[in-house]
């Protein structure tokens, strides 16, 4: 990265004329698009076990060959292996969906009500909380770290 970046985040420091109900309002939605990101997640371990078990049903069903139950194996590979998730979709196209339909256009939601009420700063909402509730001077409560080994950090 080239030294001469912009921040990784701009001050947390309340953009001028900024009132405490937007503040406020912009770290609900904020909070609100943590939860889409845990979301996300979720569904990618759903999709990642869903993988796995489709696998191992496989794996079954080939174990099951080899045993000598070619009927119960051939039954599993007609009817689970490859089987669709939901109508029409495996795991992969369920991802897909979600984020061209609904991650993608709140992140961007998101991404724009913080550029146009707060200059595109993050979390002020939670830095204004933890200077609330820190003790100043108090080792382990410090605001900023002193300094960093990246200049894009921000610092006292």
């Amino acid at each position: 990265m080239d030294r001469d970046d912009p921040p990784l985040s701009p001050s947390h420091d309340r953009p001028d004329g900024v009132d405490d109900a937007t503040v406020e309002a912009t770290g609900t939605l904020s909070e609100a698009h943590e939860y889409l990101i845990r979301a996300r997640g979720h569904l990618y371990s759903f999709h990642q076990l869903m993988g796995r078990v489709d696998k191992l049903v496989g794996e079954a069903a080939e174990g099951l060959r080899d045993a000598g139950h070619d009927e119960l194996s051939q039954f599993l590979e007609d009817e689970v292996v490859g089987r669709n998730a939901i109508d029409g979709r495996w795991t992969f196209q369920i991802v897909e969906e979600f984020d061209l339909c609904y991650y993608e256009p709140v992140t961007e939601a998101e991404s724009r009500v913080r550029t146009e009420l707060m200059g595109g700063r993050r979390h002020i909402f939670e830095s204004e909380l933890k200077d609330g509730r820190i003790t100043p001077g108090r080792r382990g409560h410090e605001r900023r770290p002193p300094r960093a080994h990246d200049p894009r950090i921000e610092t006292e």
